[in-house]
Formats: structure tokens, sequence, C-alpha cells
């Protein structure tokens, strides 16, 4: 796990806020949360915005920028930002600029604020709401404390939603898939589940028309990916007695 996600993860409960609670952050324009950073995770929409943005396709945004691999607790195949050379720098970083401002990734615009909505990885039956929605303030190590913001006025700043409908559906079907994957993996050979991970890739990061709306197209790729995944077997066929 990266470092910052590692020390996120142990210390969660100290770095909470609230949404109205105040932060102190200015951005000085420096671009060092463009360097040594390993931990720049895309979703489906930052890969939809940024292919858009860079009049793209997804699939050759991700070849050119990107890694693809399947996270380690969560078992769904993952997109992030692949950094270069010995700084560790993003590749789309321009003339110390973000060559993707308008549409850089939502951990990169919200930041030093992040989100996350806790999931049992066993097991999980509920329907996520916008409540469940938390927020931690991590320690930029860059600007200076010279302004005074809340959760609600920064992301608003930034054009994110409060009640953000795709960050609710997104961890929704994270959750769902995860339970599958991790029953899946007991059952099936690991070529069998690198053909049911590419499918998942392809269905939920590549199949979309950016000259379409997003949310649309993702809800109706993550309908088809849960009704072919669902009816995967996660418990190993018992043999018949007497059988051959």
């Amino acid at each position: 796990m990266d470092k910052r996600l590692q020390y996120i993860y142990e210390n969660f409960d100290s770095m909470v806020i609230g949404v109205d609670e105040p932060f102190k952050f200015h951005c000085t324009m420096c671009g060092k949360c463009c360097i040594n950073r390993e931990d720049i995770l895309l979703n489906p929409k930052d890969v939809y915005d940024m292919a858009k943005e860079l009049k793209m396709e997804p699939k050759d945004m991700i070849t050119k920028y990107c890694e693809t691999f399947i996270g380690e607790s969560s078992r769904i195949p993952s997109v992030r930002i692949k950094p270069r050379g010995s700084i560790k720098r993003c590749p789309l970083m321009k003339d110390h600029k973000c060559s993707v401002h308008k549409a850089k990734p939502t951990v990169c615009a919200m930041f030093p604020i992040g989100r996350c909505i806790q999931i049992n990885e066993t097991k999980n039956d509920k329907k996520f709401q916008h409540s469940d929605i938390q927020y931690v303030f991590t320690n930029p190590s860059c600007g200076d404390a010279s302004e005074t913001h809340t959760v609600r006025e920064w992301l608003s700043e930034f054009g994110i939603p409060l009640e953000d409908a795709f960050f609710i559906a997104w961890n929704q079907l994270i959750a769902e898939l995860g339970i599958i994957f991790h029953k899946g993996e007991k059952v099936f050979n690991e070529e069998i589940m690198d053909t049911v991970w590419t499918l998942t890739f392809v269905k939920l990061y590549l199949d979309y028309d950016t000259s379409k709306e997003f949310m649309s197209q993702f809800e109706e790729n993550a309908s088809q990916i849960l009704a072919v995944m669902r009816q995967m077997p996660t418990k190993k066929g018992k043999k018949k007695k007497g059988g051959n």
C-alpha cells in the first residue's frame, strides 16, 4: 500500500473533518503535490473526463499516462497515474502546471481533502447514502495556511457536489464486485480470473463515447457487468457420490 494511503488508514479517525469544519490551506502553485506520488487513483469518470479534455480515447489515455493493477485488498481492477523519473513526477505536469487542469483527477481537485465510504470487504448489503461519505484533511506539506476554507466551500469551488451520485454509485459497485471477486478467487484459477478482471476493466473504464454524457453510460456499463458477475459461481461444486 502507498505510504500516504497507509498513513491515512492508520490515522483515519484523527483526520476526519466535517463538511462545515474549517481548515487552513492556500495553494501557492509550487507543484510539490505533483511529484513523489504513486497514489493518484482514477475512477471511471476521471478517465472519461481526462480523455475528453485530451481529445483521446480512454484506452489511449490510460496506455500513455497510467498503469493498471488489481487492488491488493479490493480485488478490483484499478487505474492510477504512472509517475515518471526519479522524482516520480506526474506525466501530465507540463511547465510546472497541470495540462488537464479543467479535468484533473478528483483526488487532485479535492487536495488536501480526501473522501471515502468505509466498506466491509466480507459482507455489505447496505445501500450507501450521502450521509455515509466521510472527509479527511491530509497534511499537504506544501502551500501555506494563509486561507481558511470549509469542505463544503472547497468542493463547491471545484464543482464537486456533496451529494455526488457517481461517487455513491461507484462505491456501491466496488463493494459488490469486491465481494464477488474475493469469493471467485477461491473457486477459479488465475487464467479465468484474469478474463473476469479484463472484462470488468474494459466495461468500467474504457467503454465510453466521450461525445456523449458520462453518467448514463456508466450506469449501463455497471448494470451489464453486474448482471454477468452475479452469475459467477462463488463456491466450488461438490462431487457427486458414486459418479465418474
